[in-house]
C-alpha cells in the first residue's frame, strides 16, 4: 500500500497513476536532450571539418557519446517504467543502471580513441585552418550544451532519476572540456603555437578516461547493490525524528536500489507482548513516513519483528512497560553503526 493524500492505495494502482506519468515526463526530458545533443554534435564535427583541429575532432567524439547514451537512455526509462511482473518482482529500475554503465563504457572508448587521434598529430602535424569560425561554432555549441546540462541536472534531481542525472553530469564535464578547449583555440590563433592541438587533446582524451571510469563505477555499485550510505542517513534521519516508545531498536537494515526506487529489509525490535494488529500497524507507521520522505520515489519495506529481552530494558523508551526488568540507563541513538548490523543493540 501507498499513501496518497492521506488515502492508502494499493502498489499496483500507486504505480499506474503517479509512478508511470513521472516515468513519461523522465522520457521526454530525454528525448529533449538527444535531439539537442544530435544538432550539437553535428555543429561540432563542422568545426572540425573547417579547422582540422585534433582537439576539437576529440570534442566532437565525445558528443557523439552524448547522442548514442541518449538512444540508450531512452530506452532504458522506458523499460524502468513498465510494471513489476513474476519475471521481474522488483520491477525494472535496475536497468538504468546498464545506462550509465553503457554510457560509461562509451565515454571510455571515446577517450582511447581521442589520446590515439592526439599522438598520430604530434607525429604527423596538419595544418590548421579557419580558426576565427571554427571558435564561434564552438562558442555557440558550448553554450547549448551549458544550457542543457543544467536542465537535465535539475531535471534529474527533481525526478530522482540516475540516467537523467548521470547525463547531465557527462554533459556538463562536456561544457567545461569544451571551454579549455576554447581558450586553447584562441591561444592558438593568436600566437600560432599549433602544438598546443595536440596536447590539449591529450589532456582531455585523459579527463574523458576518469569519467567514464566513474560511470562505470557507479553502475557496478548499484549492479552488486553496494550500499548507498546517504540514503541509509535520510532513512535513519527520517525514522529518529518520529521514534515511537514501541521501535526499540532498528538493525540489519539493508537497501537496494531499483531506478528511483528502493526496497529496505531490516528488523525491528518490538514488545513481544503487542497483539499482532499493533505490531502490523506498527510497521506500516515506518512504511509511511518513510515513503513521505522519499519525494517521487517508492519505498517498499519488508520488516521483520523482533520480540524484546532482557537486555533490551535498558535502552527501552516505553515509560509504562508491564514487564521491564531491568533499570532505563539511556537512549541509544540511531547511526549506521547499530542500524546496519544483524544484531539487537542491547
Amino acid at each position: 500500500m501507498k499513501l496518497v493524500n492521506n488515502i492508502h492505495v494499493p502498489l499496483f494502482l500507486y504505480n499506474t497513476k503517479y509512478i508511470r506519468p513521472l516515468l513519461k515526463k523522465e522520457l521526454r526530458v530525454i528525448l529533449v536532450s538527444l535531439f539537442i545533443s544530435f544538432l550539437i554534435t553535428g555543429a561540432k564535427f563542422a568545426a572540425y571539418f573547417l579547422t582540422h583541429s585534433v582537439a576539437i575532432l576529440s570534442d566532437a567524439l565525445e558528443s557523439i557519446i552524448n547522442v548514442v547514451a541518449g538512444g540508450f537512455a531512452s530506452y532504458s526509462i522506458y523499460l524502468a517504467s513498465q510494471p513489476k511482473d513474476e519475471n521481474h518482482p522488483y520491477g525494472h529500475g535496475k536497468v538504468e543502471f546498464f545506462s550509465i554503465g553503457f554510457e560509461g563504457a562509451m565515454i571510455f572508448i571515446a577517450g582511447i580513441l581521442i589520446l590515439f587521434k592526439a599522438v598520430q598529430y604530434f607525429i604527423y602535424p596538419r595544418e590548421l585552418f579557419r580558426m576565427e569560425s571554427g571558435l564561434w561554432v564552438l562558442g555557440i555549441t558550448t553554450l547549448g550544451n551549458l544550457f542543457l546540462g543544467l536542465y537535465l541536472v535539475r531535471s534529474g534531481k527533481r525526478l530522482s532519476s540516475l540516467t537523467i542525472s548521470g547525463n547531465g553530469q557527462h554533459i556538463m564535464t562536456d561544457v567545461y572540456s569544451s571551454l579549455v578547449l576554447m581558450a586553447a583555440l584562441i591561444t592558438i590563433h593568436f600566437t600560432g603555437w599549433t602544438l598546443i592541438d595536440p596536447i590539449v587533446s591529450l589532456v582531455m582524451g585523459v579527463l574523458i578516461l576518469n569519467n567514464g571510469y566513474k560511470l562505470m563505477r557507479r553502475s557496478i555499485s548499484g549492479l552488486m547493490d553496494e550500499t548507498d550510505m546517504k540514503v541509509v542517513d535520510k532513512v535513519i534521519t527520517i525514522l529518529s525524528a518520529n521514534r515511537r516508545e514501541n521501535w526499540i531498536d532498528i538493525h540489519n537494515m539493508r537497501i537496494q536500489q531499483y531506478g528511483n526506487n528502493y526496497h529496505i529489509d531490516c528488523h525491528i525490535t518490538m514488545p513481544y507482548y503487542l497483539e499482532l494488529n499493533d505490531a502490523h500497524d506498527e510497521m506500516k507507521r515506518v512504511e509511511v513516513l518513510v515513503n513521505e520522505g522519499f519525494t517521487n520515489s517508492d519505498v517498499e519495506f519488508f520488516i521483520h519483528m523482533d520480540p524484546c529481552i532482557p537486555s533490551c530494558c535498558h535502552y527501552c523508551l516505553k515509560s509504562a512497560c508491564p514487564v521491564r526488568s531491568n533499570a532505563f540507563t539511556g537512549e541509544i541513538t540511531w547511526t549506521r553503526d547499530n542500524v546496519l548490523p544483524n544484531r539487537k543493540h542491547g
